[in-house]
């Protein structure tokens, strides 16, 4: 009777261990299925990293360089144009007891450093200021202002690339507006370049 109960507490004792190793083990070796995070077929548990498709770069594209413009007065740098911003300027005259009242004078400079004036008397007329003596050819800036009187002044400023200002006086009259023709004797002697600009 003994080894009957011997041998049915070994199977007892056989059958817990069985049991507890299936409560312990991993869920990825008791699981029997393909397991969805890992590779395609159940091998012993361990996951394969993933292949990664290599990835192509794409060639990264540069604006070309803007050239830089050291001598304002040829407008040009080892035979490069004059390369700059836009800009634009505004003056009028509010003045009531003038002939010029509301007379409204601009300039505007485009991206090849030329610099244009236009007189609101003669709408859609834009005078190139290279028509005046002296004016720069590589020009960044402008600025204008104008007296009250009749006949008055335009007072023209230029700001070189170079960092120099050229300045030039224009004679203003409400019986002629400003036109090709007669802008360079208007603004004559034409520009100066103001001394010891703090470039």
């Amino acid at each position: 009777m003994k080894t009957y109960i011997w041998a049915a507490r070994g199977v007892a004792a056989v059958s817990g261990v069985v049991l507890a190793g299936a409560l312990l083990a991993p869920s990825a070796v008791a699981h029997s299925g393909p397991d969805p995070k890992g590779p395609g077929k159940h091998t012993s548990g361990k996951k394969t990293p993933a292949k990664k498709a290599p990835v192509k770069k794409k060639p990264v594209k540069q604006a070309p360089a803007k050239p830089v413009v050291e001598d304002a007065q040829q407008g040009q740098v080892a035979g490069r144009k004059c390369v700059t911003g836009r800009d634009v300027a505004s003056a009028v005259v509010d003045y009531s007891g003038s002939g010029l009242f509301e007379t409204v004078f601009r300039s505007a400079t485009d991206e090849q450093g030329h610099a244009f004036l236009n007189d609101s008397r003669n709408p859609g007329v834009w005078i190139n200021l290279a028509l005046v003596p002296g004016a720069p050819k590589c020009v960044y800036d402008t600025a204008l202002s104008v007296t009250e009187e009749n006949p008055g002044h335009l007072f023209i400023t230029l700001l070189a690339g170079n960092g120099t200002l050229h300045h030039a006086t224009c004679t203003t009259s409400d019986s002629s507006p400003f036109s090709p023709a007669n802008l360079a004797t208007a603004c004559a002697p034409g520009f100066t370049e103001l001394p010891d600009t703090p470039v």
